[in-house]
Order: C-alpha cells, then structure tokens, then sequence
C-alpha cells in the first residue's frame, strides 16, 4: 500500500516532470517562433536584394543605351527574351536581336533625335516570385533642345517580366508602351 508520504513524494515527483514537460515544450515553441522569423527575415531581406538588383538592371538597360553598348544591352536579357510595343507591333525575340533592333533605331535615328540623349527611370514596383518577377516603371528620354535646354522626347511606360538565370536577374520580356506622344499620335 502506498502512505501519504510516499503519495507526497509521489505527487511532486508527477509535478516536476510536469514543470519541466511544460518548460521543454515552451523552450521548443520559442525556438520554432524564433526559427519561424529568422526565416521571415531572411524572406524579406532575400526579396529586398532581389529587387534592388532588378533596379538595377532597369537601370542598366538606359546606360548602356546612352553609352550604345549594344553587347552589354544584349546581356540584359535571357536568351528566350520578348521585346516590344505589343499588340501590332510584334515583339522581338532573342537577345542578340533585341539589342540589334534597338542599335538600328539608333543608328538610324529616325525621328532625329540630338545628342548627347539620356534615359531616365522612375515609378517601379517590383514583385519577386522565387525566380520570376513582374515589374512597372516610367521611363523618359531627354535630349538637347534648341536652346541647350533638356527636352523631352518621349515618356513611356515599361511592363516587365524578370527571370532570374543562374543567380543573375533578366529581361524575360519588356513591352514598352509610348505614353507621350502615344503610340497613336506617333508618326507612320
């Protein structure tokens, strides 16, 4: 038969293993939350840097057009990259023919345009998906006008899809719609 003392002994022994039971399950929980937000730290930071280079390279694509160095151009998109205005327009596809489009435009300067001439980016959002993004920004050309004051030549909205291909963000597709003067005021 069990005493009281033995129930005492007893009772406190089941109350100990009790405290530490619920201390251990406590110190687990602590360590899966504190886990559980290391990982959302690490999310957002990834995502931040992400989107930062993605900046960068819509930053990229203006600089080495103003600097026409069309192989750097072309090394900002992924080889199965699309180019272009959309709907009638068609868009160009590959790398190497994207940066030859835009070096023929250039060359051939059809609605010519003064030097030296500037891209200048502004509004993006940006939306990481793992290795895919989608991304909005306005973009504006600046020229020299009569007077050697800054002109603007063209505003355009971009719509952008990013891939990321061994470890290096990409144009995967960029449509440019002319907003001023729009695609329907431009000459023919």
């Amino acid at each position: 038969m069990i005493n009281s003392r033995t129930s005492k002994r007893f009772l406190i022994v089941i109350s100990l293993v009790a405290l530490i039971a619920g201390e251990t399950v406590s110190r687990i929980r602590a360590q899966a939350g504190s886990s559980a937000a290391q990982n959302s730290i690490e999310a957002r930071l990834q995502a931040l840097e992400d989107r930062e280079e993605i900046r960068k390279l819509m930053i990229d694509y203006g600089r080495t057009l103003d600097q026409r160095d069309f192989a750097g151009f072309a090394l900002l998109f992924a080889r199965d990259a699309e180019y272009g205005g959309g709907g009638d327009s068609g868009m160009t596809k590959g790398a190497e023919a994207i940066a030859m489009l835009l070096k023929d435009i250039f060359q051939k300067n059809p609605t010519q345009v003064k030097s030296p001439n500037f891209h200048l980016f502004s509004n993006e959002t940006i939306q990481v998906n793992g290795d895919r993004a989608s991304g909005l920004s306005k973009g504006v050309f600046v020229v020299p006008g009569d007077h050697g004051q800054p002109d603007m030549v063209m505003l355009a909205t971009y719509r952008d899809v990013f891939v990321r291909k061994d470890g290096v963000w990409k144009f995967k597709q960029r449509i440019v719609q002319g907003d001023i003067p729009s695609a329907a005021a431009a000459p023919k």
